[in-house]
C-alpha cells in the first residue's frame, strides 16, 4: 500500500494582495504527476483545502482540476477539511464522490469515515476526522467537551480500530507531545484561544500512520509515526529557508511503515534580499534566473529612497514587500549628561547627538547642511 500525504493546499490565498492561484496549479500538477510515476493507491489531503471557507469559482476550478486528473488514473482521494474550510461546502455529493474513489470528510457525520484497502499484507484502515471545535464535538458525542484534546480521545476511543490490522488516521489538528510543540510558521491560524485547540500526540498510539494537516512547516511529531506533511508551497516569509514537500509513505506489513520526503520545486520561489537599493538594483547574482520569484526585500540604506518598491519591481516585478532597516539607538535611555557639555557648540553638540543614536560619524555633507541651518536659525556666533 502507498500513499502520499499532503494537506493545507490552501487554494485561492492571496499573499500581499498577490494571487497564487497560478502557482498552485502548478505545485498541485507537480503532485498529481508524483503520485502517476510512483503509481500509489490514493493521495491524502489533511485539511485546509481551501483558503476560505466561501472559495471563488477560479479556486474551485483549480481544485476540480486536480482531482480529476488523480480520479482519471484510478487514484482515490482522501480528504477531511481544516479550520479553513466549510464543512459543508467540502462534503457536498460526497455519497456520489464517493463512488468514483473521491472521499471527502467534512462535516460531523453518524461515524466517522472509514475507507478500507487491500494488499498482499491484508486490509489497511483510513480514518477520516475534520477539524472540530470543541462545540462541534459535543454534538457529534452528544456529551459536554471541554477541549479538542477530550474531544479527539473520546471519538478515536469510540473507532473500530483492529489492532491487528494496519490503520492510518487523516486529521487536522494542533498536536503537542508531552508539552513539546510544532514548529510554526507565521501563515499558521490557531482557532482556540487558551490552548483548547491542543490535541496530545499520545491520542494516536493506535495508529501505524497519522497524516496530519494544520502546521505549514513539514515535521515528524518527536520519534512516533505522526508527521504533518506541511503546506507546498511557501506562504510567508517566515518559510523561506523551509523545503517544502510531500511524504510519500508505504506500508508493508504489520508495523513497517517507510515515509520518503519528496522535495516539491515552485514555479516561483519566495526569498529575502538584504543590501543597498543600487546593489540590489545593480548586482549581477540577483539579476537573470529568478527575477520572477517573490521578494521581500530589506534596504540598508541610511538616506531617504524615492519610490524603493517601484525602482524594485523594474528587476523584481513580484516584490511583495519592502522594509527599510535602519539602526538606530533608542533615545528614550539616553542621559542628557552624555551628551551635553557647556563648552560645546551647538554643531558639536548635535554631532555627538548623532553619533550616539547612529553609531557613526556625520558625514560632510550633513555637516555642511547642518551648518547652514545653524547659521540661518541661530547665527554664525553658535557654531
Amino acid at each position: 500500500m502507498k500513499f502520499i500525504h499532503t494537506g493545507d493546499l490552501h487554494i485561492g490565498k492571496v499573499l500581499h494582495e498577490c494571487d497564487l492561484l497560478q502557482d498552485q496549479r502548478y505545485i498541485l500538477g507537480q503532485i498529481a504527476g508524483l503520485a502517476a510515476r510512483e503509481k500509489v493507491d490514493a493521495v491524502v489531503l489533511a485539511g485546509d483545502i481551501y483558503d476560505r471557507s466561501i472559495p471563488t469559482a477560479e479556486a474551485v476550478t483549480v481544485l476540480d482540476e486536480f482531482l480529476t486528473d488523480l480520479i482519471e488514473q484510478g487514484i482515490c482521494v482522501l480528504a477531511v477539511s481544516g479550520n479553513h474550510d466549510s464543512p459543508e461546502r467540502l462534503s457536498f455529493a460526497g455519497n456520489i464522490l464517493k463512488r468514483q474513489g473521491l472521499h471527502l470528510s467534512g462535516v460531523c457525520e453518524k461515524e466517522i469515515r472509514k475507507v478500507t484497502f487491500s494488499d498482499d499484507f491484508g486490509e489497511v484502515a483510513f480514518f477520516l476526522l475534520p477539524f472540530m471545535k470543541p462545540g462541534d464535538m459535543k454534538l457529534y458525542l452528544k456529551e459536554e467537551i471541554k477541549s479538542c484534546d477530550e474531544g479527539v480521545q473520546k471519538i478515536i476511543g469510540r473507532l473500530p480500530i483492529d489492532s491487528a490490522a494496519r490503520n492510518v488516521l487523516v486529521t487536522h489538528y494542533f498536536v503537542t507531545d508531552a508539552g513539546s510543540e510544532p514548529e510554526l510558521s507565521d501563515s499558521e491560524t490557531r482557532v482556540v484561544v487558551g490552548g483548547l485547540d491542543q490535541v496530545e500526540a499520545s491520542a494516536f498510539a493506535g495508529f501505524d500512520y497519522t497524516a496530519l494537516g494544520h502546521i505549514h512547516k513539514p515535521q515528524q511529531i518527536k520519534e512516533r509515526p505522526v508527521y504533518y506533511a506541511g503546506t507546498p508551497l511557501k506562504y510567508s516569509f517566515s518559510e523561506t529557508m523551509q523545503e517544502k514537500s510531500v511524504n510519500l509513505v508505504e506500508l508493508g506489513k504489520k508495523g513497517e511503515v517507510l515515509v520518503t520526503k519528496v522535495l516539491l520545486k515552485p514555479l516561483r520561489e519566495m526569498r529575502i534580499l538584504r543590501g543597498e537599493l543600487k546593489l540590489l538594483l545593480a548586482d549581477a547574482d540577483y539579476q537573470g534566473e529568478g527575477t520572477d520569484d517573490f521578494i521581500r526585500a530589506v534596504l540598508t540604506d541610511k538616506d531617504e529612497l524615492d519610490d524603493p518598491i517601484g525602482r524594485l519591481r523594474t528587476v523584481y516585478p513580484n516584490v511583495l514587500q519592502v522594509v527599510v532597516e535602519r539602526h538606530y539607538r533608542d533615545t528614550d535611555k539616553l542621559k542628557l549628561q552624555e551628551i551635553e557639555k557647556p563648552d560645546k557648540s551647538v554643531l558639536e553638540l548635535y554631532s555627538d547627538f548623532y553619533q550616539y543614536v547612529t553609531d557613526e560619524e556625520l558625514d560632510e555633507e550633513r555637516r555642511q547642511i547642518l551648518t547652514e541651518v545653524i547659521c540661518d536659525s541661530l547665527g554664525r556666533d553658535c557654531l
